[in-house]
């Protein structure tokens, strides 16, 4: 427990075995209470080295169902347990379990209910070796969802957040896509349903092992964005209001 408040890390996992090992050893277990890791039908032995990493749950989908449905099963399962607290952190080692506390302590004492680890904020991204591409393409989005959504984030596209329960149960999530397009569709609701959201400076890396969505993939994502931008604008004005904000 942390300051009363009991705190879920969950893990959506796709082939990690090769990273999972290194990225529990380095959670805060003074203040995280459960770890939740939801296996999209991994061809790999994530499954095995988590239960003998002592994972005490443990969702194994039979088929793979997406990023979007493994955080679906991720947030179902942390609500299930009570958690008051619900952090995301992919398990590829690509962010640091070492700001768990930090960004923790900003929903614990009431100071913002949602919080975002940026790896724009300062120079985590591009020490981190983020591709030239994806950090161009990272910068233009952002801007043109900030000025559609009237926001000032730094970055809509890290997986690494923290969220009150209160957060996860006044949206409907399970209405999101079951694709990479989810990060953002969360963010969305989170905006429409009046929540403010915080950013911390996160480092990152980017190695082999860890997860990353290929140039097709990408260019797919980032029409998404653009989608969820807009549909939130027209919800804004009155437009048209997507079941995503229902």
């Amino acid at each position: 427990m942390f300051k009363n408040h009991k705190i879920a890390v969950v893990l959506p996992a796709y082939n990690a075995s090769k990273t999972l090992k290194q990225t529990y050893s380095e959670i805060p277990f003074s203040i995280v209470d459960e770890v939740i890791l939801v296996d999209d039908f991994s061809q790999d032995d994530t499954i095995k080295i988590a239960k003998k990493l002592g994972i005490k749950h443990i969702v194994q989908h039979q088929n793979n169902l997406g990023y979007g449905g493994n955080q679906k099963s991720c947030y179902n399962k942390a609500l299930e347990l009570k958690a008051d607290i619900i952090i995301m952190l992919h398990p590829d080692y690509q962010y640091t379990p070492k700001l768990i506390e930090s960004i923790s302590s900003i929903i614990v004492n009431d100071v913002y209910p949602v919080v975002i680890a940026s790896r724009i904020l300062g120079k985590g991204a591009i020490k981190g070796g983020m591709p030239v591409y994806k950090y161009i393409a990272n910068r233009f989005l952002t801007m043109f969802q900030n000025v559609l959504m009237n926001q000032k984030l730094s970055e809509y596209h890290s997986g690494y957040r923290a969220y009150s329960a209160k957060v996860l149960h006044s949206i409907n999530y399970e209405e999101n896509s079951n694709d990479f397009i989810f990060d953002n569709q969360i963010l969305a609701q989170i905006f429409a349903k009046g929540f403010e959201i915080a950013e911390v400076t996160c480092p990152t890396k980017y190695f082999e092992e860890a997860s990353s969505i290929n140039l097709k993939r990408s260019i797919k994502y980032g029409f998404g964005v653009l989608k969820v931008s807009f549909l939130y604008f027209f919800m804004q004005i009155k437009l048209y209001k997507h079941s995503i904000f229902k």
